[in-house]
């Protein structure tokens, strides 16, 4: 029965400093993505054409 609490206490470690090393990252600003919004209205404009062209395709099919 010991051997649980001892497994359940390292858990909790691993766990906790998991998410301490989590929280670290994202302040730290390693999450931030400043080069997708600038671009992204590009990738839009093509995945846009190709659905009309696609439905363009299917209607005169």
């Amino acid at each position: 029965m010991s051997v649980i609490y001892i497994l359940l206490a390292v858990s909790v470690f691993v766990g906790v400093t998991f998410f301490v090393i989590f929280i670290m990252a994202v302040r730290s600003g390693q999450y931030d993505d400043d080069y997708t919004p600038s671009v992204r209205m590009l990738f839009e404009d093509e995945l846009v054409k190709e659905k009309n062209s696609i439905s363009k395709q299917t209607k005169t099919d």
